[in-house]
């Protein structure tokens, strides 16, 4: 079986096509710039040849051709036919308290999450232009199914999820805690208890996806029980260029002073805020890291602020789980940012972490393991994620289940 992993976004589709019989990546690139000027394709052929090709795509449709177009080329291409795409497994930000699994795409669902749009707006609406897309070319008999975000962390209590809000609020728009990266964190949890070699219904396991957007999560026997982000993606700690949770007067006082909408307000605390926002610098980790490095205040405080939340959001898990047996650190930052994590280890070496600097120094741009010494209380492990796989993987058992 081969699976077509798609993770679509507002102007942008990322693609993956995986041999579920080996789990190997057969073809993988990325549509940039859908519907604007300059648009084109980037894609990885078999032979790890580097391809860009510019191309009209006035809409995911477009793009789904230039996919189509990858896949089959001649020289450069993974298959032969498109009759080789078995499913298609496709990425959802929100699915708010409706789907608690991955499922299969039918028209009910396809409403659904339309009407969860309001929750995911810069989202939803892309995932559906996809799946629609995708129905265009590859043709209805071809099986879709949807990976929610949100999925994995609907084991959440209620004391967990609920908002200190007037509860009609809850009742009438659904405004509570979701929490996203729910791919990643069940992905790196499992694959931690795995290493640990132990059942992960015996496990309490905090599990750090740090990257441009970044979200913690506390999970107990494989359950989330709590996790950072909130209504949206906007909220927990800082992030590449996202506020974090503020004390809400903050946001009408900036909106009140400066005479700006609700719209423009979240222009700035989800577009503007966080590393990019406090360095004066950019949101990418790599040029905030080089501009601390000589000298930039702003630079080095936007990093002790992120490493002090982190550390701080890590302590109050450790609480909730009442103990912890392993820590993993993931994603982009989480991957390749030694400092963040040595620093964030030192924080909580009061809960009995002790860190292997020199190994954690060398780990990154590929390098994963273990990050703790043997005398440590609670293992640290560095993993690399893999959200593709999961999806691919509930695709398939879906699939098959039909």
């Amino acid at each position: 079986m081969k699976v077509l992993v798609i993770n679509a976004g507002s102007s942008s589709l990322k693609y993956q096509l995986i041999d579920m019989d080996s789990e190997k990546v057969l073809a993988k690139g990325n549509c940039e710039r859908i519907g604007q000027e300059g648009a084109f394709i980037g894609f990885k052929a078999p032979d790890g040849t580097k391809i860009e090709r510019k191309t009209e795509m006035v809409n995911h449709t477009q793009a789904f051709e230039a996919v189509k177009d990858a896949l089959l080329d001649s020289q450069y291409g993974a298959i032969k036919d498109l009759s080789e795409v078995s499913a298609i497994g496709h990425r959802v930000v929100q699915g708010g308290s409706y789907f608690n699994k991955s499922v299969l795409v039918t028209d009910d669902v396809i409403k659904k999450i339309e009407e969860l749009a309001p929750l995911a707006p810069l989202h939803n609406p892309a995932h559906i232009q996809g799946i629609n897309a995708c129905t265009k070319v590859f043709g209805k008999d071809v099986p879709q199914v949807v990976v929610f975000d949100t999925a994995f962390h609907q084991t959440m209590p209620e004391k967990a999820y609920m908002f200190a809000i007037p509860y009609k609020y809850y009742e009438k728009y659904g405004i509570r805690r979701y929490g996203f990266h729910g791919t990643s964190h069940r992905y790196v949890s499992q694959k931690m208890a795995e290493l640990m070699g132990r059942n992960i219904e015996d496990t309490k396991i905090i599990t750090c996806h740090i990257g441009n957007g970044s979200s913690i999560t506390a999970i107990k026997g494989g359950k989330v029980i709590d996790t950072s982000m909130g209504l949206t993606p906007l909220g927990g700690f800082m992030m590449g260029t996202r506020s974090g949770s503020l004390d809400p007067s903050v946001i009408t006082f900036i909106a009140e002073k400066e005479n700006i909408s609700a719209e423009e307000m979240l222009k700035i605390l989800n577009k503007e805020s966080g590393l990019l926002g406090v360095s004066g610098i950019s949101s990418d980790d790599r040029d905030v890291c080089a501009a601390e490095q000589q000298g930039n205040h702003r630079a080095h405080l936007a990093h002790e602020m992120l490493y002090y939340q982190i550390a701080k959001t890590i302590g109050s898990y450790y609480v909730a789980l009442g103990g912890c047996d392993a820590i993993v650190f993931t994603a982009g930052i989480g991957e390749n940012q030694p400092q963040l994590r040595e620093t964030v280890c030192d924080y909580i070496s009061c809960l009995g972490v002790e860190m292997d600097k020199e190994f954690n120094k060398k780990a990154k741009c590929g390098v994963t393991g273990t990050l703790s010494t043997p005398n440590s209380k609670i293992r640290v492990e560095l993993i690399a994620t893999n959200e593709e796989l999961v999806i691919a993987r509930d695709t398939k058992e879906i699939v098959e289940a039909l």
